[in-house]
């Protein structure tokens, strides 16, 4: 609107008397609205809610691990929120937190969670009744004769939640509420480890190179020297040919294992949602294995049960079929509805504002199947099946995570003694090896000797290396298996 200067005119009162003509239907419209919330809390007392009121399961846990190894892990108390912390190895932190952040699964996750979260507005605001306005001009011609009419109106319904079919919809809806927060949790545990595990599969291809390019290198000198005395006669060129071939087996094991890295290092930025390459300059500089913490807590499994946010997915989702079976009991029994407007009705705009202009209704309705052939039982009875089905897929969780922990149990004990046996065993291929070339040197012993004694150590340093690495794999599949990942501080909160 633009404001002036100019005078005003006969117009213009009239105008803004036919715009103050409107203000008396809002006048006496809190009448209807307290009639309208007098009801509702009447009919609040007097309500039912039909169905079964849901009780969380109970399950028995096992008051102790049964593969705990005391040597390698204990029960005591620990922090799984971050546990990756524990690993010192700032540049795997520095790339779990940027997964937490940036991860297209999280963000789909948390786009999920702002999906349930409106759904569950959309169903509280079942419980309350509905308004509208309204305002209508109508003009008509006779022959010579006009005839106009205007009308304003408040239209209010409300279906009363009588048997609690609204009701138990919101419980639904809370549940999958909770459901959706759990559901995020879990893939941030998911995440930890998934970023964790390809962080460990690069550095151990990465040594895994060095060792082939190590024994490549030896073998190549191997080679030069059995050359050499083929040259001087000190050798046939039998010991030449099976030098080379040496050489070139090793040789052909390098590209798969560079393949197998670029692959590795794709999947760690794809997991930081960058480019697949973006992490090569960062990831470029070889570094160590992380090591075992020396202290290693894993509770016991009544604990890992409830931070499992698996499990608690589960326990929601048989929550809200729960509630559910009461919406479909609900949509049994009759349902009431009252309904009303009140307004303003006049033949001229200027009139509105007069007490005969007034006008209102109030309608109660009632609305009763009595004939449906059974398909609002028999849908009664489908939702108590999926309750049924939700009661079995979380107990199934339950033991599944009991499962999970017990068979990582079992791999780091496994994978710390594989680990120390092949240290030995590498140590001792590595002076098999020296001893062997310096015995062929002088004579002593054929070829072959030596040919085995460099396969066997680099097979003995390659398996060592995959056994560094399962047991730290071990350990983030342990850490997995707790639940470990999420924090509950900064989860977000299913009742917001």
């Amino acid at each position: 609107m633009i404001l002036t200067d100019q005078p005003t005119t006969p117009a213009h009162h009239k105008a803004h008397a036919q715009t103050r003509a409107l203000f008396p239907a809002i006048a006496i419209m809190p009448r209807f609205l307290w009639l309208t919330l007098l009801t509702f809390f009447l009919f609040q007392t007097a309500c039912i809610t039909v169905g079964p009121d849901y009780s969380p399961p109970v399950h028995d846990a096992p008051r102790a691990w049964n593969n705990l190894d005391t040597s390698v892990v204990h029960s005591g108390q620990s922090d799984l929120s971050r546990w990756w912390q524990a690993l010192e190895t700032p540049l795997l932190t520095e790339l779990i937190d940027e997964a937490l952040r940036n991860n297209l699964d999280i963000r789909s996750a948390e786009a999920r969670l702002q999906e349930t979260r409106a759904r569950r507005a959309s169903a509280f605001a079942g419980l309350f009744p509905t308004l509208g306005a309204s305002a209508s001009s109508r003009a008509s011609r006779s022959g010579s004769l006009n005839k106009e009419s205007y009308a304003t109106s408040l239209d209010a319904s409300w279906e009363l939640d009588f048997f609690g079919a609204v009701r138990r919809s919101v419980e639904a809806a809370d549940a999958n509420l909770e459901a959706s927060a759990a559901q995020l949790q879990a893939v941030q545990v998911a995440l930890a480890a998934e970023t964790a595990t390809n962080y460990v599969t690069v550095r151990t291809l990465q040594e895994r190179l060095r060792i082939a390019h190590a024994n490549l290198a030896s073998q190549a000198e191997t080679l030069q020297l059995t050359q050499w005395r083929a040259q001087a006669g000190l050798t046939d060129a039998l010991d030449v040919v099976q030098a080379q071939a040496n050489v070139e087996e090793t040789r052909a094991r390098i590209p798969a294992l560079e393949t197998s890295l670029a692959e590795a290092r794709h999947n760690l930025d794809i997991l930081l949602a960058r480019e697949p390459g973006s992490l090569r300059a960062q990831l470029e500089r070889p570094e160590a294995l992380p090591a075992l913490p020396e202290a290693l807590a894993v509770g016991i499994p009544a604990e890992t049960l409830r931070q499992r946010p698996d499990i608690r997915v589960a326990e929601r989702a048989l929550a809200a079929a729960t509630a559910q079976v009461g919406v479909a009991e609900a949509a049994r029994y009759p349902s009431f509805t009252l309904s009303g407007s009140l307004g303003l009705e006049a033949l001229s705009l200027s009139s509105l504002s007069h007490s005969g202009a007034e006008t209102s209704s109030l309608l109660a309705g009632i609305t009763a199947p009595l004939f449906q052939a059974g398909r609002l039982k028999a849908q009664a009875e489908a939702q108590d099946a999926l309750r049924e089905q939700a009661l079995i897929a979380y107990e199934q969780a339950v033991l599944t995570a009991l499962q999970d922990v017990e068979n990582a149990l079992v791999a780091l004990a496994g994978a710390k003694k594989r680990a120390q046996a092949l240290n030995t065993a590498e140590q001792a291929a590595a002076q098999a090896a020296l001893w062997a070339r310096q015995r062929y040197l002088a004579g002593i012993i054929d070829f072959q000797t030596v040919l085995d004694t460099e396969r066997s150590l680099l097979s003995a340093q390659d398996s060592l290396a995959s056994a560094r690495a399962e047991t730290i794999l071990a350990l983030v599949r342990l850490y997995k298996g707790l639940g470990g990942g999420w924090d509950a501080q900064r989860s977000p909160n299913a009742k917001e």
